[in-house]
């Protein structure tokens, strides 16, 4: 992004929040994210529905030989025909999904919220469908009714959006909330005077994000359930590279990985000159999430991006109900709560995902890990967020697991990741990479070599920038590092270790450490830079430097003891 992009995103993203904001001295941020949230998908949906109506409306209306949407004016009797046979064309369903764009019903769109919103007497004025003016209606039941009609729109989407009227919001309140939103240029934004590439959807895209961090800060620990930092869901995503194929994720959140592996598809088409919408069809999109909440903004994240979707039947838990039980997926990618301790049932004592060994019975950590890889595809990839502990514990059956990992050749990368970069926990966090196809046997990807008996680990602990006081965070060029790295490593091409960052090691060497993975055990030191001084000259220097302090620190414990024995004290 320009300077300019960025600064455009940081005032939007200070307007709209402080907006929101207003709206905790009645309700509490479990609450009250789901009214902006829910007006956060009305506008971003609208916007994007609006910007193809006026790329059709410009396609109708040009007379071009291979223009096959052109509708030619001489076809009608007048100028009212031709304009009515415009309007009933922009309704028709196929151009909007052609183009990958979410349907939205005319009860829905943000100008019919916006148009029929009276100040200041915070109601509504709405008109039946045979056109009657009826009772003046409240603007929570406006949203409602919009909310209701994308339901009933789009099946997937059918008892997923919440309604807001529950919340019993003051009308004023949402009103002046929703002319927030109204008082904002999504499309074609200007700023300073510069106008800016931005499209709505990339802009509604930020903010939806950036609404999402917000929140999980608000609710602390409970609302950082479904909100992984954007940079570690991108350099996962980098990292394993998800073109096509079933992408899984069984701690699923708000579907930040599915949103990265769109993004990720959509710029690679751009590098390759092939259509974005058409790649997109070749990803099939599967999740599960216990939580209620998150579960619905999953739902809601995919059908804002026009993703198709299957998050099982329910929100359900994913050990206990496992809403996809026959999945294979080609990528498997997640970030589970950290050492969970209450997930164990006795009915799970026998199950086949534990392949590798019975997970704890007070952390989950290996139940994911072998339940990812129990759905992974025979030439399937997978990462998978975990607390340190993971690399080195061998308490409860751990240990035996990861040897068993390591020893089945199934781990492929490990990645080391500095502290402060979860908003809602303190614990280090690294990722673990594994694949069922190392030998590249398949040919899934011809760029793969066979690296069968050879983990790289990735020491990226001293990498980042502190964003503020509490939160650190990489870059686009921190991910790049990482990645490259990997993909050199993965592909034979230009991979070298880095003393300190970087190291291609053998299941021999990894025995040696007792199967412990641990990046910082193999890459070991940054290497320091020569200043020229010969060792031997260097270490005599220090030597004598050490002896001084020593002799130094002698004499002032003496003078100590004396001034003590002088006020009657001694040591």
């Amino acid at each position: 992004m320009s300077n300019a992009e960025q600064q455009f995103l940081k005032a939007l993203d200070d307007k709209l929040w402080n907006a929101a904001d207003k709206l905790r001295a009645n309700l509490d941020a479990a609450n009250y994210k789901h009214i902006v949230l829910g007006l956060i998908f009305l506008k971003y949906v609208s916007d994007a529905f609006e910007e193809r109506q006026e790329e059709l409306l410009e396609l109708f209306q040009r007379d071009d030989d291979d223009n096959i949407y052109y509708l030619p004016r001489d076809s009608y009797d007048s100028d009212e025909d031709y304009q009515e046979a415009l309007q009933e064309e922009l309704e028709q369903l196929d151009y909007y999904r052609e183009a990958n764009v979410f349907w939205v019903p005319k009860a829905a769109r943000w100008n019919t919220i916006k148009e029929k919103v009276v100040l200041p007497t915070g109601s509504v004025l709405w008109q039946d469908e045979a056109g009657n003016d009826v009772k003046l209606r409240s603007a929570s039941w406006l949203v409602d009714n919009a909310l209701e009609a994308i339901e009933n729109s789009n099946v997937k989407l059918k008892g997923i959006l919440n309604r807001i009227s529950q919340y019993q919001l003051d009308n004023d309140k949402l009103i002046g909330l929703i002319n927030t939103f109204s008082d904002t240029s999504f499309s074609k934004p200007v700023y300073e005077g510069e106008t800016l590439e931005l499209q709505s959807k990339d802009i509604l895209g930020h903010v939806y994000e950036y609404f999402l961090g917000e929140f999980a800060l608000a609710e602390g620990k409970q609302g950082g359930q479904y909100y992984t930092p954007k940079s570690i869901v991108t350099l996962i995503v980098e990292m394993l590279e998800p073109y096509s194929g079933r992408v899984y994720d069984p701690a699923m959140g708000s579907g930040g990985f599915f949103v990265s592996s769109s993004k990720f598809i959509e710029q690679h088409a751009q590098e390759q000159q092939y259509d974005a919408a058409e790649q997109l069809k070749h990803i099939s999109i599967y999740g599960q999430e216990s939580n209620p909440t998150t579960w619905k903004l999953a739902a809601m994240n995919m059908a804002i991006r026009g993703i198709d979707f299957n998050f099982g039947k329910k929100n359900a838990d994913t050990f206990l109900d496992n809403q996809h039980p026959d999945l294979r997926a080609d990528f498997v990618m997640a970030n589970p709560p950290f050492n969970v301790r209450d997930w164990w049932s006795e009915s799970l004592a026998d199950d086949v995902r534990w392949q590798y060994g019975i997970p704890p019975k007070g952390n989950a950590n290996f139940a994911w890990m072998q339940h990812m890889l129990h759905h992974l595809a025979p030439t399937g990839s997978m990462a998978l967020l975990l607390a340190n502990g993971s690399m080195s514990s061998n308490t409860n059956n751990e240990g035996e697991i990861r040897k068993r990992l390591i020893e089945e050749d199934l781990v492929e990368c490990m990645v080391a990741l500095p502290g402060q970069l979860f908003t809602n926990t303190q614990i280090p966090a690294c990722i673990w990479f594994l694949t069922k196809d190392k030998a590249n046997g398949m040919v899934r990807s011809e760029r793969k070599r066979d690296r069968r008996g050879e983990l790289l680990f990735i020491d990226a602990r001293n990498i980042g920038y502190m964003r503020d006081r509490v939160l650190r965070d990489f870059t686009n060029e921190d991910i790049a590092k990482i990645t490259d790295v990997y993909h050199a490593w993965q592909r034979g091409e230009g991979y070298e270790d880095v003393a300190g960052f970087c190291k291609s090691a053998s299941l021999e060497e990894i025995a040696k450490h007792d199967f412990v993975l641990t990046p910082g055990r193999y890459v070991g030191a940054a290497e320091e830079e020569d200043d020229g001084e010969p060792f031997a000259e260097k270490m005599e220097r220090l030597t004598s430097t050490l002896k001084e302090q020593f002799a130094e620190s002698a004499r002032l414990e003496d003078e100590i003891k004396k001034n003590l024995a002088g006020l009657g004290y001694e040591l």
